[in-house]
C-alpha cells in the first residue's frame, strides 16, 4: 500500500475527491485501485482566507512497484506491514499483577492476556459504569469518594477528560493502540484525524469492552482493591498485599506492574518505604480558563468559523517567561466543561472534559506554569506531593470549604483585584463556584508568570485575554511530581517490579501511557523468554 501525504482538500471535499487528488499525484487511474482510505486529516488554518484540510491517502494498487518507479522521490511512500501484538511462546511463571487500570494498566493487561499470562489487575476505584455515577454524585452534591473519582477508577483520569489521543511520541505501538480502541467501540475517525479524541461519553464503553476481552482471555480485574504492600525477598518481588472491602489479601507473584496514575500519593509513599528508588520530577500548576467556544472558533477559523465540516476549534499556546519558566495551555477541551478532580478530603483541584460532539457553549483549557524541583523546598523524593496538596487545600478554603471552586475573571486577575461577580461567561464547574482572588491560591511565581504571559498569548489567539474569561483554580494534576527509576529492562531496583505510565513519570496522556503499558508488558515477556523474535 502506498501513502500520499500533504494533499490539500477543500472543506467540502470528501473521500472520493481525496482519492482523485492522490491518483493525480500517482499519475495513475482509478481502475488500478484495489482499496484506499484517508489515513491522516488535519485543518490548515494558517491563512484565514483559505482554511482547508490537509490529508494523507493510503492506496493499494495492482502494480505498486511499477507506479513508484515513475514517480519523483518523496511523492509516495511504501507502507510497512501494520504493527501487531507480540507473538509469544507457552506461558510460564506466576501470574503477573498489575496495580492500576488506567491506560497503562489497561494495555499492559491486554498485552499479557493475549500472551496467555492471565494477569490479575488491582484497581482501587470502581468499574467505569459505577464510577460514572460516583463522579456525577460528586459534581451534583459535593460528596467525595476518595477511592473512586475522576482520578481513581477503571480507565484512569483520562476516562473523564476528553479522551484525547494526541501524542508527541513516535512509537509504532500508537497505531496499534488506535486500532484496538476502534475495534472496541471508539469512532473510526480516531484512525486518521491529526487530533483524535473519543469523548467522555464514549470512552467508558470502550474501556469496559477491553476489560471484557481481558477477562475472556483468563485475566482477572478486582475493583475497590487498593495495593497496600509489596513483599520482597532477596530483592525480588514475592507477593503483593491489597485491601478490598476492608479486608486485607495477599497474592503471590514474581512480577508487579505499577501503573497507579499520577495522583496516588499514598501508594507512592508505600513504595518509597518498600525501598523503590525514586526521584523528584518537575510538574506544573495553574488554572482552567474558560472562553466562549464561538470566540475560539472565530479566532482560529475567521470567516469559516461556522462551516459545518470544521466543528469546534482547538488551540495550543505557549510562552517563555524572562526567568525561563514556561507557560502553556494543556488538555484543551473544545465545547467542554470544567470538572471537580479532587481525590483527597479538604483539598480541591480541577480538570476539563468534553463529550464526543464537543457542542458545549464554552471552551476550556488548563493554563499552567512550570514548577521546578527547587520550588519544592525539600529534597525528599515525594516533596512535590506536599506542595501540590498545599495549593489544593488553599483552593478548597478559597472556594468555601465545600468543594465549590474559586474563580476569578481574567480582567480582574490581570488588574490585581478580587472578582466580586461573574461576567458574560458562565462557569461550567459543578457543584458551584465562589468569586475569589488567585493570589490566595497560587504561588507568587505562578500569579506573576500568568499575568505576564496572558497578554502575550492574546497576541497569538485573539480574545484569549477576554476580561470576562473565567479562571478556575487549582489545576495541579497535569503530571506526576515523582519518577520511579527503572533500567533498560523496565524494572526498578527491586527485581520483578515494573514502574509504568504517568504515575511512574514516563508518560503524559492516554496514548503515551498506553504505549508505555505495552512496552513494560513486552519487557516482562522478554524476561520470561516468552517473546518470539
Amino acid at each position: 500500500m502506498l501513502r500520499i501525504a500533504n494533499i490539500p482538500l477543500p472543506l467540502d471535499g470528501n473521500e472520493k475527491s481525496a482519492l482523485l487528488l492522490a491518483l493525480k499525484k500517482l499519475r495513475t487511474t482509478q481502475d488500478q485501485v484495489l482499496s484506499f482510505r484517508i489515513s491522516k486529516k488535519s485543518v490548515d488554518a494558517r491563512d484565514k482566507g483559505d482554511v482547508h484540510f490537509v490529508v494523507a491517502v493510503d492506496v493499494a494498487l495492482k502494480d505498486e512497484q511499477k507506479v513508484l518507479k515513475k514517480l519523483k522521490p518523496g511523492t509516495a511512500t511504501l507502507l510497512p506491514p501494520p504493527p501487531a501484538f507480540p507473538r509469544c511462546t507457552a506461558p510460564r511463571g506466576c501470574r503477573p499483577v498489575i496495580a492500576g487500570f488506567g491506560p497503562g494498566g489497561l494495555f499492559a493487561a491486554l498485552t499479557l492476556s493475549r500472551a496467555g499470562l492471565r494477569p490479575i489487575v488491582l484497581e482501587r476505584g470502581e468499574a467505569v459504569e459505577n464510577r460514572a455515577r460516583t463522579v456525577e454524585t460528586f459534581s451534583a452534591k459535593g460528596e467525595l469518594n476518595t477511592e473512586s473519582n475522576i482520578q481513581f477508577g477503571e480507565g484512569g483520569a483520562g476516562a473523564f477528560s476528553d479522551g484525547k489521543l494526541t501524542t508527541g511520541i513516535k512509537d509504532k505501538r500508537c497505531q496499534l493502540i488506535l486500532q484496538e480502541l476502534f475495534a472496541h467501540g471508539a469512532p473510526e475517525e480516531i484512525l486518521y484525524l491529526s487530533h483524535p479524541h473519543i469523548g467522555t461519553d464514549k470512552l467508558p464503553q470502550v474501556v469496559a469492552n477491553i476489560r471484557r476481552e481481558i477477562i475472556d482471555l483468563g485475566g482477572e480485574v478486582h475493583f475497590s482493591a487498593r495495593l497496600c504492600g509489596v513483599q520482597v525477598t532477596k530483592n525480588q518481588v514475592t507477593a503483593v498485599e491489597y485491601v478490598q472491602n476492608g479486608e486485607k489479601h495477599v497474592l503471590e507473584t514474581d512480577a508487579l506492574i505499577v501503573a497507579i496514575g499520577h495522583s496516588a500519593a499514598d501508594t507512592q509513599q508505600m513504595l518509597y518505604r518498600t525501598g523503590v528508588n525514586m526521584i523528584q520530577k518537575p510538574f506544573s500548576v495553574g488554572v482552567r480558563i474558560e472562553h466562549p467556544q464561538s470566540l475560539i472558533n472565530q479566532s482560529q477559523y475567521g470567516k469559516f468559523a461556522r462551516h459545518a465540516a470544521l466543528g469546534a476549534a482547538e488551540y495550543h499556546l505557549s510562552h517563555r517567561l524572562p526567568d525561563g519558566r514556561g507557560v502553556y495551555s494543556f488538555c484543551m477541551c473544545p465545547g467542554g466543561t470544567v470538572v471537580p478532580a479532587a481525590s483527597r478530603e479538604s483539598a480541591l483541584c480541577v480538570n476539563g472534559m468534553s463529550a464526543f460532539a464537543r457542542d458545549g457553549e464554552n471552551a476550556n483549557a488548563a493554563l499552567l506554569i512550570d514548577v521546578r524541583t527547587e520550588d519544592f523546598g525539600d529534597d525528599h523524593p515525594l516533596a512535590g506531593y506536599v506542595l501540590q496538596r498545599m495549593w489544593e487545600e488553599k483552593a478548597f478554603r478559597a472556594g468555601g470549604s465545600n468543594y465549590h471552586a474559586p474563580v476569578q475573571l481574567c480582567g480582574d486577575f490581570l488588574a490585581g483585584r478580587e472578582s466580586k461577580h461573574l461576567g458574560s461567561v458562565t462557569p461550567t464547574y459543578r457543584p458551584g463556584v465562589t468569586c475569589a482572588d488567585m493570589r490566595a491560591v497560587l504561588p507568587a511565581f505562578a500569579v506573576d508568570g500568568l499575568r505576564c504571559a496572558i497578554p502575550q498569548l492574546d497576541r497569538k489567539l485573539k480574545g484569549f485575554a477576554l476580561p470576562d474569561a473565567v479562571m478556575t483554580a487549582v489545576e495541579s494534576r497535569s503530571s506526576c511530581p515523582v519518577r520511579l527509576i527503572r533500567d533498560e529492562r523496565y524494572e526498578s531496583n527491586i527485581q520483578g517490579l515494573f514502574p509504568c505510565g504517568e504515575g511512574a513519570g514516563y508518560a503524559g496522556g492516554i496514548m503515551s501511557a498506553a504505549a508505555d503499558g505495552m512496552r513494560v508488558a513486552e519487557a516482562l515477556l522478554k524476561k520470561r523468554n516468552m517473546m518470539e523474535e
